[in-house]
């Protein structure tokens, strides 16, 4: 009995702990994020267009803590991110609508060729306008960034630590 009110105090922010409950929450370890992922990929299943979105909850935090960002480039990288996020966003309302098309063409008495292709089309031309969103939001990033800044950036993309 005293140990489940132990484990059920602590968890609740009790038994010595003087930080309010789930006070820990949303905090990073002193360490700091061990990695980012920002996906942008297209692909099927977890990585449909954009993925999970950014990956991680403090994208922007994550960047500014492995590059060291002064408070300009802070303020010019959130400006591309979520651009980035904007432009992911209306790919997946594309996707959803794509898929809607498909669904009509198969729920039809004769299968709507031109409908899944122009359904198709539509999944094809929202994931070039991704793909060409990383690369203006990278193109971007580089302007903002210095030398050592920009190698660190690449060592996070070739580790994974980031991914696009």
């Amino acid at each position: 009995m005293h140990r489940h009110h132990f484990w059920y105090a602590r968890r609740r922010g009790g038994c010595g702990d003087f930080e309010p409950a789930f006070a820990w929450a949303g905090r990073e370890r002193r360490d700091g994020p061990r990695s980012a992922e920002i996906h942008f990929s297209v692909g099927g299943g977890d990585e449909e267009i954009g993925g999970a979105g950014l990956g991680v909850r403090r994208p922007l935090r994550f960047l500014a803590w492995k590059l060291d960002l002064t408070p300009d480039q802070l303020e010019n990288a959130a400006r591309i991110l979520e651009r980035l996020k904007i432009e992911r966003a209306q790919a997946s309302v594309d996707q959803r609508r794509s898929a809607a098309d498909l669904a009509d063409a198969v729920e039809t008495e004769a299968f709507n060729n031109l409908q899944a292709d122009a359904a198709t089309e539509k999944r094809v031309t929202a994931a070039l306008a991704v793909q060409r969103a990383v690369a203006k939001a990278l193109a971007e990033l580089h302007g903002i960034l210095e030398p050592d800044q920009r190698r660190r950036l690449a060592m996070l993309i070739r580790t994974r630590a980031i991914t696009f």
